[in-house]
């Protein structure tokens, strides 16, 4: 009996160790798993090697900056619509570099931006008979009119928005979109318009990459860039395709296919606090103990 409970607590022991392990084996294996697929898509587009993850919620932080410097870079402006809690998008590390900019979305923030001089964010639900007067609200209340990045992840109408973003005359350098990377080029699809769509985590949401791709060639716009977990499509005019001689145009070429449950966190979870400093012009460095 006694050899039966002492290798039941040494099995017990084992589990332990085994349970408290396993995040790190994981996000180790995550990591190697990354770093392979992005040599892999890097051979056929270069820009996915620069590829990172801080606050995005996949690799477009770094795909974002390679994208911006070929393009001009230093500070810009930038609107992005559905931006979720605050704590993960594709502009926060913009805000960090010193942009300003407008949060688009329905969800309640967890960030408190009271304080960001830099940032506005507008309340609401996004349609197509809105979406335009809340981009001018925002952009009104920072007092600048000319964006240079838009983003747009929506779980549904993302096209039917680009649209009436494109029509309304709003050119920015790069535009990124979420596209539904269930359909590979040459397929066109696109979720039917509907005000009211809420995503039901099927795959009911978006449009095809191709669809995108059509849409955006309409107004002299060039895809530059999938992510590689198939999830953000990357524009920029064709005026800038001298910047991207490296990059090819074919977007059966440029297309990643979904691959979303690899991605490992980059360090701590994103605090609120940590975020809502990153919108001030200058951090506070001491806190007063009067």
């Amino acid at each position: 009996m006694r050899r039966v409970k002492r290798f039941v607590n040494a099995l017990y022991r084992v589990m332990r160790r085994l349970d408290e392990e396993m995040p790190r084996v994981r996000d180790m294996w995550m990591m190697e798993h990354f770093e392979r697929r992005r040599e892999a898509l890097a051979r056929v587009n270069p820009l996915l090697a620069s590829g990172r993850q801080f606050y995005s919620q996949n690799d477009e932080d770094g795909l974002l900056a390679e994208i911006w410097r070929r393009v001009g870079g230093g500070s810009g402006v930038f609107v992005e619509l559905g931006v979720g809690n605050g704590l993960q998008n594709n502009t926060i590390m913009l805000l960090a570099s010193g942009w300003r900019g407008v949060w688009l979305g329905d969800q309640v923030l967890e960030v408190d931006v009271g304080g960001a001089n830099r940032l506005r964010f507008v309340k609401g639900w996004i349609t197509l008979d809105n979406v335009i007067g809340l981009i001018d609200r925002g952009l009104g209340e920072l007092g600048v009119r000319d964006v240079d990045f838009i983003s747009v992840d929506l779980d549904g109408n993302d096209l039917h928005v680009c649209r009436r973003i494109l029509e309304a005359g709003r050119r920015p350098r790069i535009f990124a979109v979420e596209y539904n990377a269930k359909f590979p080029p040459p397929i066109r699809w696109t979720v039917v318009y509907d005000a009211a769509h809420v995503w039901d985590a099927t795959d009911y949401q978006g449009a095809s990459l191709q669809s995108i791709v059509d849409l955006f060639a309409g107004f002299d716009y060039r895809l530059v860039a999938c992510n590689m977990t198939g999830v953000n499509a990357f524009f920029v005019p064709t005026s800038f395709s001298s910047a991207f001689a490296d990059v090819p145009e074919d977007p059966a070429l440029l297309y990643v296919p979904p691959d979303l449950q690899w991605f490992a966190s980059p360090g701590h979870p994103a605090s609120p606090k940590t975020v809502a400093l990153l919108m001030r012009d200058q951090a506070p460095t001491t806190r007063s103990t009067e």
